[in-house]
């Protein structure tokens, strides 16, 4: 386990100075977590940014994996599912068809709706931003052992779902 001070340490110096009566612990881990999620985001705008992807472009052809094959699904339930207006949806279905990411179909069970379609260029570009994010992200298998993972990882799902029983949770996959 690390010894070692972070800039965490520092700031709650500050806090124990200021406001005594903080649960010190607790904030650790709230500003921890806060950095490590600042730091993730970070990093993933620079993968998605070196393959060409917006963060959109790669959440909705997540979206569309998320589904399995054949990687279809309608433009609505995608936008609702992303939290988008129909037309913004629009916007990015058009910007993406345009690059070769995703096709429309005519929907075989409505004559007037489409199905958004993955392509093999939108599946390639999408596997290879996972990739090489997954990397970047392989720090955590060299900073914790397998047994630490495990720990941490059920540790932060306890917290989780404290959260999201407390205060919400987002909506669950349309899938």
């Amino acid at each position: 386990m690390a010894t070692t001070p972070d800039r965490i340490d520092g700031t709650l110096e500050v806090w124990a100075r200021e406001l005594p009566e903080l649960d010190l612990v607790v904030e650790g881990i709230v500003e921890r977590v806060g950095r490590l999620k600042r730091i993730i985001e970070r990093t993933t705008e620079e993968t998605l940014a070196a393959h060409d992807l917006s963060f959109g472009e790669w959440s909705l052809i997540g979206s569309l994996r998320y589904g399995g094959p054949p990687y279809r699904d309608k433009p609505g339930r995608l936008a609702n599912w992303l939290g988008l207006s129909s037309g913004a949806m629009t916007n990015r279905l058009d910007r993406m068809e345009e690059r070769g990411l995703i096709r429309r179909l005519p929907d075989p069970d409505d004559r007037r709706g489409v199905l958004v379609e993955l392509t093999a260029e939108g599946r390639a570009a999408w596997e290879a931003a996972v990739a090489a994010q997954a990397e970047k992200e392989a720090v955590v298998s060299a900073a914790l052992d397998a047994s630490d993972q495990k720990v941490l990882n059920d540790m932060l799902r306890s917290l989780l779902l404290a959260f999201e029983e407390r205060h919400g949770q987002p909506p669950k996959h349309p899938r």
